[in-house]
């Protein structure tokens, strides 16, 4: 009787124990959780609404999920004003002047190299994960730029710049050849892309822009591929605007392109070359911006009633290459530009933009007058322009960031 009496003593103090109310920390282990769970239930929500359903998904080979999807239920169609709408039949007319015949050399996208493209009335949209929304700070900042200006003081929020641009006149699209490469980026937060932008108003809140290049952005995309993008504002990044489709706006009207979705095959340091082209323009009949990626591939439009200024014509046109330098103290960021190589190394080494030209009122491409150059840390990246007759108006820019005179 005694000999179990122990036993007994320990199992009551155990059963009791498991009874026994800890009090939590305030914010610690109840708040928490709560706190957290709340986070997920956002971000799902909101995965849902665009992610939309798809009749067929593909396995790119980078582990990418393109999933196709009627078009007419594309995140664009959220917008209030193209509810119950569906895609525009393309433009009858492209800007006069315009041969694809000289896009020889280009670079296409992995997904399609090997099970084809989405179906005809669908659309390809890469998946977005809750993986790729919680490498943001939020889910506000979540596919947006941070507020910068596009030029002038361009360092502002650790934007750095090598540019080529025109102003001063009435603009109605750009079009240009951009070398593809893999620059490194040495932090999740920054961002290294080639781009062309079509600009109008004052370079305060009522900014517009859409922008179509490539980049490689490990926080939107979780990798270092170079990928084709898009981007708008109609408020100089504030609240309204994104990349590719991850709000409503940009419409979609190709079953061929995935916005959004790795560049394949890449530029190598002295061996081949490839470049995409990308050409915007506003449609004179209805008004819309239109993007051609490629050899003739129109990829959708960005509806002019998204913009203020934009609704009438472009007063800027720029070319060229963007990174983003984090490191506020210290050294200067290694983030390349372009293929990490400054300009006067020339073809094969230095990353290029060629066949520069601007659509004018009469819908015709012209080439560039008053063409002006800027970089804002010739040190860290640079940029020559030239012209010849195969390549028209072209430059090189870009380099490594951090370096002997840049630190």
């Amino acid at each position: 009787m005694s000999s179990s009496f122990p036993s007994i003593l320990i199992l009551y103090v155990c059963m009791l124990l498991l009874f026994v109310h800890v009090e939590p920390k305030k914010n610690e282990t109840v708040f928490k959780p709560v706190k957290e769970l709340k986070k997920l239930k956002r971000i799902r929500d909101h995965l849902n609404k665009i992610n939309k359903p798809s009749i067929k998904t593909i396995q790119s080979p980078d582990g990418d999920l393109i999933d196709c999807v009627f078009s007419h239920l594309q995140p664009a169609f959220d917008h209030p004003k193209l509810k119950g709408h569906k895609p525009m039949e393309p433009p009858l007319e492209r800007p006069r002047g315009h041969n694809s015949s000289d896009e020889t050399i280009h670079a296409f996208q992995l997904w399609a190299e090997s099970t084809g493209f989405c179906p005809e009335g669908t659309v390809p949209i890469r998946r977005t994960t809750e993986t790729d929304v919680l490498r943001a700070s939020s889910l506000k900042r979540f596919g947006r730029k941070i507020i910068r200006r596009v030029r002038h003081d361009t360092t502002s929020g650790g934007h750095e710049h090598a540019v080529a641009f025109m102003n001063g006149d009435k603009y109605y699209g750009a079009k240009a050849s951009i070398n593809v490469w893999t620059p490194a980026v040495s932090d999740q937060y920054e961002f290294s892309l080639s781009q062309l932008w079509v600009i109008s108003g004052s370079f305060g809140n009522d900014l517009n822009t859409v922008e179509a290049g490539w980049q490689v952005s490990p926080e939107l995309y979780g990798d270092g591929y170079p990928r084709f993008f898009t981007y708008w504002t109609s408020d100089a990044y504030q609240s309204t605007g994104c990349y590719n489709l991850l709000c409503s706006g940009f419409v979609q009207t190709n079953n061929k392109i995935a916005i959004g979705a790795a560049i394949s095959p890449r530029s190598s340091y002295k061996g081949k070359q490839f470049d995409i082209s990308i050409m915007i323009w506003k449609d004179p009949k209805h008004g819309h911006w239109w993007l051609e990626f490629g050899s003739g591939l129109l990829v959708g439009y960005w509806p002019s009633f998204l913009f203020s200024h934009l609704q009438r014509h472009a007063s800027m046109i720029q070319f060229g290459g963007e990174i983003v330098n984090t490191r506020s103290k210290g050294y200067h960021t290694t983030t390349q530009m372009g293929s990490g190589h400054f300009a006067e190394e020339g073809f094969g080494k230095a990353s290029y933009f060629r066949n520069l030209k601007v659509v004018g009122w009469d819908n015709n491409l012209l080439p560039l007058t008053n063409l002006h150059l800027l970089a804002d840390h010739t040190n860290c990246y640079d940029i020559k322009s030239a012209k010849n007759n195969v390549w028209g108006d072209y430059f090189y820019y870009g380099g490594p960031g951090r370096n002997g005179r840049c630190e």
